[in-house]
């Protein structure tokens, strides 16, 4: 059975580009299906940081084609009772550990939940599974054997409950917290443009510091300055520092509370 366009398989993990992890992982894939297209969404998400990974998933998945395959191994709890998963959405299907990491994808407009299922069957797996490297051995060949054609539902019984991030998604910004930080230090927020109602009075507490007005872009400040803005992430609102890196200015983690300032 073939899939009605070619398939395509996306890979997410948190394993770096020094080891032999990823290209372990695109040689089960490809073992399996060897038309698929492979690409790279990132290997560079901080070790264990599973809302980083799900950040950068929700960042990207819409711009790939809707049959597109995600694999995503940020994967703290390999071996443990933790669920592996694979779940089949109206914009893609999604492989990995059911530890949050596709909560966000879930909870963006427009995404629905078509079918979960739980990775349980060994047809779809190596015949040896580790307990340290399920990226290789059951998500890797889930993800291989669905985008050869073969049904979700031949690879484990349904799966329900899925685990949730705290922050479960765009529209839950209360309080505003910062929930990414860019490789500029730029800090993305859960707010979004929609949630504002008048951009020109609104400003934004942080670190001691107030934010007064949503600029356009990062000139419409001095270098050096301070500004809040709309970002190319799904009209979420970000603050950075013209020319520098906002979170290092501001010692600001993910997490971290930001107040909205509206007259």
């Amino acid at each position: 059975m073939q899939t009605p366009n070619p398939p395509i398989i996306s890979l997410t993990t948190d394993f770096g580009e020094r080891d032999g992890y990823v290209g372990i992982m695109q040689g089960v894939i490809l073992s399996i299906c060897p038309n698929v297209t492979l690409t790279k969404l990132s290997h560079l998400i901080p070790a264990q940081d599973v809302q980083t990974a799900a950040f950068v998933l929700y960042q990207s998945f819409n711009y790939y084609p809707t049959h597109t395959i995600h694999c995503v191994v940020v994967d703290p709890g390999v071996g443990s009772k933790r669920r592996g998963i694979a779940v089949r959405t109206d914009w893609g299907t999604f492989v990995g550990p059911d530890n949050g990491v596709f909560s966000l994808v879930f909870s963006a407009p427009n995404v629905n939940v078509l079918e979960a299922v739980t990775l349980t069957n060994p047809a779809y797996q190596l015949p040896v599974v580790s307990s340290t490297f399920h990226g290789r051995d059951i998500f890797a060949p889930a993800a291989a054997h669905l985008a050869k054609g073969i049904p979700l539902h031949r690879l484990g019984p349904p799966a329900i409950n899925l685990v949730r991030l705290a922050w479960a998604g765009p529209t839950d910004y209360k309080p505003c917290r910062v929930i990414h930080i860019d490789h500029f230090g730029n800090l993305i927020l859960s707010l979004t443009e929609k949630d504002i109602d008048n951009p020109d009075h609104v400003a934004f507490a942080i670190a001691g510091k107030i934010i007064k007005s949503l600029r356009r872009t990062f000139t419409d400040v001095a270098e050096g300055d301070l500004l809040a803005y709309v970002g190319s992430t799904k009209h979420h609102v970000e603050i950075a520092i013209r020319n520098g890196n906002a979170a290092q200015t501001l010692s600001t983690k993910v997490g971290d509370v930001v107040e909205l300032l509206e007259d």
